[in-house]
């Protein structure tokens, strides 16, 4: 069996912590071969979706009480060859947002290639429409108080309504360009014209959440069903508990309401493709369904003893059998 995982440049790729060198260890140690390629290095030709990929040869890695530890290089590179990708059991698309026009034409050459029988995990024609802060409004249920608009009248008479908000940028990540602001704050008009550019861009706003400062959680579902978790704690001073952004990890267990939550996700997730995926939830509430390249493996590895890379690979490795 062979797998290709389409990632950022691998110097980019941090092995103690990146969730993609997890998964590609887990590949291996489930007796497949891994393969490597950026993205822009696809292509379509004469009917075919090819990609020049290079094979990898992983160095072996141990958690420690400070984290995981692994040698430097964590790997060692083959020569590149040109391939096919129905020559793949397994594709895939592990490219950090943003989801630019690079990331747009790549999911399209992607979605070629599964209707020639190639599983892409996750679906391309999903990454692109499940955007992590709007495909959440279809649990709306499940969520905090929520607006999505870039009119500004609408969003102050949101926060004038609920007077503490947060205010995310669709096309954020890792906790970039999020920001809290009150009804009672000087320029609150002002504020919401910057992060609208004017009116133009769409932006989410939610009633904060006093919790946040106990962690948001991260779980991590494989075919629909949680792996594992962990809580993520804000640094002091700060209310953006993402590991970016200098968030704490901590272990933790799945709440009654964790499962509901899990529970209500699962067949749609399904039913798009999604066969892995990353949830927030704050309390009790769900805050965002991200898709593109979710994190968090290792920190539930090491903190959790859980195999969650370990237990993605054989649930998607099983689904692919069938």
């Amino acid at each position: 069996m062979q797998q290709l995982f389409l990632t950022d440049p691998l110097s980019r790729l941090r092995p103690a912590k990146d969730s993609s060198v997890a998964l590609m260890q887990a590949a291996c140690g489930a007796g497949s071969q891994v393969w490597w390629a950026e993205p822009r290095r696809l292509q379509a030709l004469d009917g075919d979706i090819a990609v020049l990929a290079q094979p990898l040869a992983l160095e072996p890695m141990a958690p420690t009480p400070q984290g995981w530890h692994g040698p430097d290089p964590w790997y060692r590179q083959g020569a590149p060859e040109q391939r096919s990708l129905t020559s793949f059991q397994l594709v895939w698309m592990r490219r950090d947002p943003p989801v630019d026009d690079a990331y747009t034409f790549a999911a399209g050459l992607l979605a070629q290639a599964e209707r020639r029988g190639v599983r892409v995990v996750n679906r391309p024609a999903s990454l692109l429409i499940w955007n992590e802060k709007l495909s959440a409004l279809q649990f709306s249920q499940l969520m905090v108080p929520t607006i999505v608009s870039a009119d500004c009248a609408s969003l102050l008479a949101f926060v004038r309504q609920h007077r503490d908000v947060v205010l995310k940028p669709l096309e954020g990540r890792g906790g970039q360009g999020v920001v809290r602001a009150s009804s009672a704050m000087a320029g609150l008009k002002a504020l919401l014209e910057l992060v609208t550019a004017q009116q133009q861009l769409p932006v989410l706003a939610q009633a904060f959440l006093p919790g946040v400062v106990e962690g948001d959680k991260r779980i991590l579902l494989a075919n629909g069903e949680p792996v594992g978790a962990i809580n993520r704690r804000p640094q002091r001073g700060d209310f953006r508990s993402n590991l970016a952004m200098g968030g704490t990890p901590e272990a933790c267990d799945l709440s009654p309401r964790d499962h509901t939550i899990c529970r209500a996700l699962a067949e749609p997730l399904r039913r798009a493709g999604l066969a892995f995926v990353g949830i927030d939830v704050i309390g009790p509430w769900l805050s965002e369904i991200n898709v593109t390249s979710p994190t968090g493996l290792r920190e539930i590895e090491w903190l959790g003893g859980v195999p969650a890379a370990d237990l993605v690979m054989e649930r998607l490795m099983e689904a692919s059998a069938r």
